[in-house]
């Protein structure tokens, strides 16, 4: 099997494995679910729906993924907001969403489009060298302190510990959002690697919510769709692998020297 057919495939396997967990887990939490519940757990699954095609489409490199991203940033944003209200963790993901991550939507779709695409259509994509990778991981740990620092003193969760799970759990995926943006709206690989981190630590939140909230069935969602954005991006990066190597060796090519 040649690869863009495999691309095909594995994204159809996505979009169609997460529309259907999304309306099975939906379908069994909306019976028992109270009115306001049932609302959150519908506007979840369509943002959800909304993420996943965002997701498939960075994977390959298209610039429509910052429509589907858009209005998947902002449904998530307001539930976010929601959860943290009700004393888990979320304050720090919806900030994030609502002042940073909706904003890049637009920036993104520009610089994809001025960089411009390879005949297959994707962007032409490319690497950070190894100076800007030790930079990022700098700034990925600096910035996980005081955003923790930060965060934990709105915390609502009423833990009395040294080191606070809720805020913690709400820390990484953010750091990682941020830093992930950034660098798939200037389209560098290296955005993956960041993805993969806000995936894991997502599932680990939403587990945490589920766990402890009696009242947040939704959160079923959002660990549905964050496991099949794991799935995903590992595809994403093995993609973005070949695009900026292919983006590489046409700038060599083109290289008077």
């Amino acid at each position: 099997m040649d690869n863009a057919r495999f691309n095909k495939y594995f994204s159809a396997f996505i979009l169609i494995g997460m529309a259907a967990a999304t309306v099975i887990a939906t379908a069994i939490k909306f019976g028992p679910s109270s009115g306001p519940e049932r609302i959150l757990l519908t506007v979840s699954a369509l943002g959800s729906l909304l993420g996943v095609a965002a997701s498939v489409t960075s994977a390959s490199g298209y610039a429509i993924t910052f429509l589907f991203g858009l209005f998947n940033v902002l449904i998530y944003g307001t539930v976010c907001t929601i959860n943290w209200y009700n004393g888990s963790s979320g304050l720090g993901t919806a900030l994030l969403h609502f002042l940073f991550t909706a904003p890049m939507q637009v920036i993104g779709f520009i610089q994809w489009k001025k960089r411009g695409t390879n005949k297959e259509g994707a962007v032409k994509a490319r690497r950070l060298t190894a100076g800007q990778r030790w930079l990022a991981t700098g700034i990925f740990l600096a910035a996980s302190v005081v955003a923790y620092v930060i965060i934990a003193q709105f915390d609502r969760s009423a833990a009395d510990t040294f080191i606070k799970t809720a805020v913690v759990l709400d820390v990484l995926p953010l750091v990682c959002n941020i830093l992930g943006q950034v660098l798939m709206s200037t389209a560098y690989m290296e955005q993956w690697i960041f993805w993969i981190g806000v995936n894991i630590f997502s599932i680990a939140m939403w587990s945490n919510t589920l766990a402890h909230d009696s009242g947040s069935s939704y959160a079923i969602i959002y660990i549905i769709k964050y496991s099949f954005y794991l799935i995903n991006s590992f595809n994403g990066m093995r993609i973005w692998l070949q695009l900026s190597r292919e983006a590489a060796d046409n700038q060599g090519s083109r290289d008077p020297r």
